[in-house]
C-alpha cells in the first residue's frame, strides 16, 4: 500500500529522499543556487543574482530590493540554516520553481518554501521564502537577525 503524500517525502531504496525533479533536468538557475547551498561557497551568489533581485522575506513586510540586500540575506541564511538545511522536494516551470525545505534550528523543526524566479540569462530576479510552523518561524527570526548584525556588508 502507497503512503499518502501528505505524510511527507518518499525515500529511496537507501533511505535517501527522492527530489521530484532529476538534477539533470533542473533549470541553470536552481542548479547553481544548489550548488551554492551545497558548496557553502558564497561568492557564488555575485554570479547568480540579477542586479535588481528583490528578496521577499517571511520576516520583513517590504520586499528587498537590490543584489547586494538580497546576498546579505541569502548569505545569512545559509549560516543559519546551512548545517541541517535539506531539500525534499522541487517544482519548476520555465522561469521559476518551488524547491520545498526543512531544517532544525536550535530544536525546532522548521519546513519551508524557496520560490525561485529568473530571467533569460538564468540570474535570480526575485527570491521568496515562506517558512512555518510559527515557532520555528520565530527562532530563525532571531537567529537571522543576529547573523545579519554580524554581516554588516
Amino acid at each position: 500500500m502507497r503512503s499518502p503524500a501528505w505524510l511527507g517525502p518518499r525515500l529511496d531504496v537507501c533511505g535517501r529522499l527522492r527530489l521530484s525533479t532529476p538534477m539533470s533536468e533542473q533549470p541553470p538557475a536552481v542548479r547553481s543556487w544548489h550548488a551554492v547551498v551545497e558548496s557553502g561557497d558564497l561568492a557564488r551568489l555575485d554570479d547568480l543574482l540579477a542586479d535588481d533581485v528583490v528578496f521577499l522575506s517571511p520576516a520583513v513586510f517590504a520586499p528587498q530590493p537590490g543584489k547586494a540586500l538580497t546576498a546579505r540575506y541569502l548569505r545569512s541564511a545559509i549560516v543559519v540554516l546551512g548545517p541541517t538545511l535539506r531539500y525534499v522536494g522541487e517544482w519548476h516551470g520555465p522561469v521559476s520553481a518551488v524547491l520545498e525545505f526543512e531544517a532544525e534550528i536550535d530544536g525546532r523543526h522548521v519546513q519551508g518554501v524557496d520560490i525561485l524566479r529568473w530571467n533569460e540569462a538564468d540570474k535570480l530576479v526575485s527570491f521568496t521564502v515562506m517558512a512555518r510552523p510559527l515557532r520555528g518561524l520565530e527562532k530563525l527570526i532571531e537567529l537571522m537577525g543576529r547573523q545579519l548584525t554580524a554581516d554588516p556588508s
